[in-house]
C-alpha cells in the first residue's frame, strides 16, 4: 500500500500522501505499480467520455474534454515533459546542451508541435473509440502509457545528471516486471476490437516498441533518464495506442 500511495501521489493530483522519505526500493515498487494508476486514470477518462456522449455532446468535444481531464488529473506534467523533451531533441549540440534546453522552462516550436500532435491524436482517437463504443480501448490506451514508464525504467538505464526523479527510478525495473505488464496489456488488447482479436495486441506491442526506440534515443541525446523523458513516453504511447486501437470495424 505504501508503494501504491507513492505511485498515486507521484502520478496524479489525487489527495493521496506518499511516505515522508523515499528510498530506491520504494521508488522501484511505485514505478512497478504505475500501470495500476494508469487504469485508474483511464477509467476516469472513459467515464468522462461516456457521460458527455450520453449527454448529447459530440464525440470530438467529449474526446477533447477527456484529454483535458487527464491533463488536470496529472498536473499537466506529462505534457510539460513531452514539450521539454522534444525541444531538447530538436537542439543541436551535446547532451549538456539538450538538458539545458529541457530545463529552461519555456516551450519552443518542437515542444509546441509535440503537444498539438499528442493532444490532437488522443482527442480524435478517443472520439472514434467513443463512436464505436470501445470503452475498454480508451482505458487501455491511458494505462499503456504507464506500462511504457515501467519499460523505460528497466535495469541498466542510468539517470541523466542533475535529475532527482530520474535518479530515483532509473534502473529499478526487472525484465520480469516489464514482461508481466506487457503480457497483461496485450491480453487486454484482445477485448478492444470486436471481430479482430489480434488487432488490439498488435497495437499494444507495436506502440510499446515505438516507445522503446523513442526512450533509447532520448537517453542517448540527453545523457540519461529524466522525468521529462518519462512524461514524453506517456503522452506519445497514449496517443499512438489510442490511434492504433481505433482501427477496425
Amino acid at each position: 500500500m505504501t508503494a501504491l500511495r507513492l505511485a498515486v501521489s507521484w502520478l496524479t493530483v489525487l489527495p493521496v500522501r506518499g511516505p515522508a522519505t523515499v528510498d530506491g526500493v520504494d521508488a522501484g515498487r511505485a514505478i512497478a505499480l504505475a500501470p495500476v494508476v494508469g487504469v485508474l486514470l483511464g477509467g476516469m477518462a472513459t467515464a468522462v467520455l461516456w457521460l458527455l456522449t450520453q449527454a448529447g455532446a459530440g464525440a470530438g468535444v467529449a474526446g477533447l474534454v477527456a484529454v483535458a481531464g487527464l491533463a488536470l488529473l496529472t498536473r499537466g506534467m506529462h505534457l510539460d515533459g513531452l514539450a521539454d523533451t522534444f525541444d531538447g531533441l530538436g537542439t543541436y549540440g551535446p547532451p549538456e546542451r539538450a538538458r539545458e534546453v529541457m530545463k529552461s522552462g519555456g516551450a519552443g516550436p518542437f515542444g509546441v508541435a509535440a503537444i498539438v500532435f499528442a493532444v490532437g491524436v488522443q482527442a480524435l482517437s478517443f472520439a472514434a473509440l467513443a463512436d464505436a463504443g470501445r470503452w475498454v480501448a480508451v482505458g487501455l490506451a491511458v494505462a499503456l502509457g504507464r506500462v511504457a514508464v515501467v519499460a523505460a525504467c528497466r535495469r541498466g538505464v542510468v539517470a541523466a545528471p542533475g535529475t532527482w526523479f530520474g535518479a530515483q527510478v532509473a534502473g529499478t525495473q526487472s525484465p520480469v516486471t516489464i514482461a508481466m505488464w506487457v503480457v497483461v496489456a496485450a491480453a487486454a488488447g484482445m477485448l478492444t476490437v470486436p471481430g479482430y482479436p489480434w488487432l488490439g495486441p498488435l497495437a499494444v506491442l507495436s506502440t510499446l516498441a515505438v516507445s522503446v526506440v523513442l526512450v533509447r534515443h532520448c537517453l542517448r541525446r540527453t545523457g540519461g533518464l529524466s522525468g521529462d523523458v518519462l512524461g514524453a513516453a506517456v503522452e506519445v504511447v497514449t496517443a499512438l495506442a489510442a490511434l492504433g486501437l481505433a482501427f477496425g470495424r
